[in-house]
């Protein structure tokens, strides 16, 4: 997947990086890596669309001078025009969440997680921010609201129009956000979705800003339909290459679905929509390739551009883990817990920190510093198996990496996300005081609690209006939340939904049926919805919002079903709602919902701990912390009567990989796929004898297999 061209070190000095090799691929022996997959497990979370999208809008906007937070566009253009300097270097080439997994793999659709960010109308340092982009464009300039000028404007508002490839549609956006993008420049940071959200050259402020989205069966379901034998994407991913009819095989398919269900007028709704960030999901493929997979990082370079010229930030995802880091569909394949459990428990974790490495030097780059401000490193770990001294020796092994690249404290590099495993939050309380900048993301959701939530929707919620007992039941997240934030530190929910129960086509996996003891067609005939039962369920959509504080709605869009032709998990998808009335025109209108309906608890204060957020002593980690949580552990379950020092291992011995950047046409600088030249330490490779499956590295131009 690494371009022939010479990296930029061979031309100037300050991009020199250590020698790293192409993109290695396993060699076949993956279902070692799995083991067998039959699972004991339901799918515990749900997620977002791994989609894909069209149009061929690059990266956009332009870069403003890296040392001036919030610089206006004719600042940044008279800096760079006085300077001669090259912008800086950030693409992310990485969030090549798209790549497909190939041989006998999955290929996974890049599970686009849009986030809602509901904020607080308190003022921040947005409110001095660019306000105008019109401000120092010249003529290139849209006014901000309604049509551009010209053809050629770079910015615009509410009512701009926007070509897209070789489709046109209307921006809306009535909140005042303006998207912004200049192909003579890029990488720049101009954008906002929203009047109340920093711009992405502005810091995001957790104390103030809140945030308000791997093919999963239930989100693409017309592709499983095709093939009723496959379960997850790895038995997906094995279907198609071995159709060979007309309309078959693994690369026409994916690449199809990739290019077309997540455009970029999904991108600019979802701007439009009042919400500011997305969740981008992505499996550890992306930076593996096999023979024959489709090539899918120049999608998610595409999608990292929309995401830019909306003025919406990423909370990158590592959804998928090499072995499973839990069992379920989507961590690709169904089936044991081979992360940190069983024989290649230990070898796995290796792989998924060199992954980790590779991943942090790609957004550390000045290029995408801004625009991926969050890095979730193993979604959903299943403590329950990987034991919770284990997955937090891991977590801290991959906390001090990252930070010996990207350097210690607020502004070096982003937040670290970490699961919270499937245990209350309250089990994570000041476990590992003075980590730098570490989040807790916790998935809450109605559906998959275990409870037979028969409770109707549209009885009143105690306020007058529909919602039943579920807001309230909503509600009582918030406390738990809020005593995270003074416990740990930030604290977010990166899933939730709209359900309060499990009823929806592939909702727990092909082939599995709803739990729910009655009947589901009053919860998926939703083209049958009286006004009383939309009400209810934004009733209850708006008191989780209020609860949670920070979040992400799981998902943003929902694929139709190949038999009946529409989305049969209507609760699931925010677009869908949105456009028939059962989800909030304005997520701000959550704000109180909770004390209104009579919740103990005040929306956190937003005061932290400053190690929390990257200020004094981040990074201090008490000698406890460090002694309670070794690396590696001392031991790992599911290993039976092996001896654990005989576990197979690899060895730090070979080239690491290198992320590629885009293919741009403007004289800019692209970046070289990695931030710190210090950092020259080798990739993990096979030790002869261990066990072990091989690892091997291959060259191969962009676009190619």
């Amino acid at each position: 997947m690494l371009g022939e061209r010479p990296p930029l070190s061979a031309v100037n000095s300050q991009y020199v990086t250590p020698p790293h090799s192409p993109q290695p691929f396993l060699s076949h022996s993956q279902g070692e890596l799995y083991d067998t997959p039959d699972s004991p497990f339901n799918p515990d979370d749900s997620y977002t669309p791994r989609s894909h999208f069209s149009a061929s809008i690059g990266p956009s906007s332009i870069v403003p001078d890296p040392d001036k937070e919030g610089a206006t566009p004719a600042e940044t253009t008279a800096f760079l025009s006085a300077s001669k300097r090259s912008l800086p270097r950030r693409v992310l080439f990485w969030v090549l969440s798209l790549a497909a997994l190939v041989a006998v793999a999955a290929a996974v659709v890049v599970p686009l997680y849009f986030t809602v960010i509901h904020k607080s109308h308190r003022g921040n340092n947005s409110d001095n921010a660019l306000n105008n982009p019109s401000s120092g464009s010249g003529s290139n300039s849209g006014s901000g609201s309604g049509n551009p000028q010209n053809a050629n404007a770079i910015t615009g508002g509410n009512g701009s129009k926007i070509v897209s490839g070789n489709t046109s549609f209307t921006y809306s956006n009535p909140f005042g956000g303006y998207w912004y993008y200049d192909p003579k420049n890029p990488f720049n940071n101009y954008a906002r979705p929203n009047s109340w959200t920093p711009p992405l050259n502005s810091s995001w402020d957790w104390a103030k800003d809140h945030v308000l989205f791997v093919l999963e069966p239930f989100i693409s379901p017309a592709l499983y339909q095709k093939y009723p034998s496959a379960v997850d994407e790895w038995t997906l991913s094995q279907a198609m290459a071995a159709d060979t009819s007309s309309g078959g095989g693994l690369q026409p398919q994916l690449e199809a679905h990739y290019d077309t269900f997540v455009t970029e007028q999904d991108i600019a709704e979802i701007a439009g929509a009042g919400l500011n960030w997305i969740r981008l999901p992505i499996p550890f493929w992306a930076i593996e390739t096999w023979p024959g997979s489709p090539s899918c990082h120049e999608y998610i370079l595409r999608l990292i551009g929309w995401a830019r010229k909306y003025g919406l930030r990423i909370y990158l995802d590592l959804h998928t883990i090499p072995g499973s880091q839990n069992g379920f569909n989507h961590s690709g394949r169904l089936g044991q817990i081979n992360f940190l459990n069983g024989i290649m428990g230990i070898a796995n974790a290796q792989r998924t920190l060199d992954y980790i490495r590779i991943i942090t030097e790609f957004i550390s780059q000045p290029e995408y510093r801004d625009v991926i401000p969050i890095f979730g490193i193993a979604n959903e770990a299943f403590v329950s198996t990987i034991g919770q001294t284990e997955l937090t020796g891991f977590y801290l092994k991959a906390h001090n990496m990252i930070r010996n690249i990207t350097g210690y404290g607020q502004g070096n590099g982003p937040y670290i996300a970490i699961a919270d495993g499937f245990l209350t939050l309250d089990k994570w309380a000041n476990l590992i005081p003075g980590v730098d900048r570490v989040a807790l993301d916790s998935h809450l959701y109605f559906s998959f609690n275990g409870q037979p939530n028969i409770a109707p929707v549209v009885t009143d919620d105690g306020l007058g209006e529909p919602g039943g007992v579920w807001a309230k039941q909503a509600c009582a997240w918030g406390p738990s939340i809020n005593n995270s934030q003074l416990a740990f530190g930030v604290t977010f929910s990166g899933e939730f939904s709209s359900a309060t129960n499990d009823c929806g086509l592939f909702l727990l996996g092909v082939g599995k049926n709803p739990t729910y003891q009655g009947d589901c067609t009053p919860f998926t005939d939703w083209q049958n919805w009286n006004q009383t039962f939309k009400e209810g369920v934004r009733d209850i959509s708006l008191a989780s919002m209020d609860a949670l504080q920070n979040w992400w709605f799981w998902t943003w869009k929902i694929g139709n079903s190949s038999t009946s032709g529409t989305v049969e998990t209507p609760l699931w998808s925010y677009q869908l709602g949105l456009k028939n009335g059962w989800m909030p025109t304005d997520p701000r209108t959550s704000s109180g919902k909770c004390q209104a309906l009579g919740a103990s608890q005040a929306p956190f204060a937003g005061t932290y701990s400053a190690w929390q957020t990257g200020g004094a002593g981040a990074g201090t980690i008490a000698a406890t912390a460090l002694a309670s949580f070794p690396w590696p552990p001392s031991t790992i379950s599911g290993i039976g009567t092996a001896p654990y020092g005989a576990l197979p291992t690899y060895t730090p011995t070979g080239s690491i990989s290198t992320l590629p950047p885009p293919q741009l046409t403007q004289t800019v600088s692209e970046g070289n796929g990695w931030f710190d030249a210090k950092d020259t330490a080798s990739a993990m490779v096979t030790v002869s004898g261990s066990g072990a499956p091989s690892l091997t590295a291959r060259a191969a131009a962009p676009g190619s297999n």
